[in-house]
């Protein structure tokens, strides 16, 4: 049954957690979507995990939409969320617009997500009133990181918490549908997740908020470069990706792979007469 923005509303009132995890193609996709995921986002994260950059930065439009509708193409079921990349949507409303209509349009996604608060609360109605579901995301926002001086936890003093609180309920009126909240203590996630009607999304935020999503490569092993605090390894995948490609290469070379049962018959004689 295929996941709405209705359907993370209906699981919040009822106390469902919902399940979120990062895929950026085909393949993945329809294994997560397989396994009964509630929604899958298309994070600019990609720029680190797929393409090699030191952070979100540099993401295209062009990258999101590609990505995006490789995702699209394998899960039928999860909710397809894609993130707008940095410099879409801070430029102005039209700008917001466009690009996020271009990720539904060209990308196939579901709904949007963009970072910040009161800030981008204009761009968020606009969208919105576009008929294009939003998601919002608070907290720790990776476009910032320059603005932040690195990746720290964000709303640990009263004034930055009662700001992150105050920028929940602005997202929340101008029409987000849910809200990732990144790095941000346990007990303010919990308490945001209280008092907003809309869902929570939490990475790096603890377990109080309405739902999780991780980067699937941190949570299967296979991104190595480093490994937030709040990532859990739910399998080695990365270790057994390198036992096989090594199986591989050592088969190889041996002259043991490929073997019989893996290659194509054709009668001798046929052969003969080409000598």
């Amino acid at each position: 049954m295929k996941n709405t923005v209705a359907t993370f509303q209906q699981m919040k009132e009822k106390g469902e957690k919902i399940t979120m995890l990062t895929a950026y193609d085909y393949s993945t996709a329809k294994l997560m979507d397989e396994c009964g995921v509630n929604g899958i986002l298309i994070g600019d994260s990609l720029g680190m995990v797929m393409m090699g950059y030191e952070d979100t930065l540099s993401v295209t439009m062009e990258d999101m939409i590609h990505h995006s509708a490789c995702v699209a193409r394998g899960a039928k079921n999860a909710l397809i969320v894609a993130d707008m990349p940095f410099m879409s949507y801070q430029t102005g409303v039209r700008d917001a617009v466009y690009n996020a209509g271009r990720l539904m349009k060209e990308g196939r996604a579901n709904c949007v997500k963009l970072e910040g608060g009161a800030q981008v609360c204009e761009q968020i109605k606009a969208i919105t009133d576009a008929s294009i579901p939003v998601m919002a995301h608070l907290g720790l926002t990776p476009q910032s990181i320059n603005a932040f001086g690195g990746n720290k936890v964000q709303g640990k003093s009263e004034e930055a918490a009662k700001k992150i609180l105050e920028d929940a309920y602005k997202v929340q009126e101008a029409g987000a549908f849910a809200v990732t909240l990144e790095c941000v203590p346990e007990k303010l996630a919990t308490l945001i997740s209280e008092k907003l009607t809309i869902p929570t999304i939490g990475i790096g935020a603890g377990a109080g908020c309405d739902g999780q999503v991780l980067v699937y490569q941190d949570a299967l092993a296979i991104f190595s470069d480093f490994t937030p605090k709040f990532v859990k390894k739910f399998a080695d995948v990365g270790a057994l990706m390198r036992e096989g490609i090594s199986a591989y290469i050592e088969e190889t070379k041996a002259g043991t792979f490929p073997a019989q049962e893996h290659t194509f018959k054709i009668e001798d004689e046929v052969i003969e007469k080409l000598y």
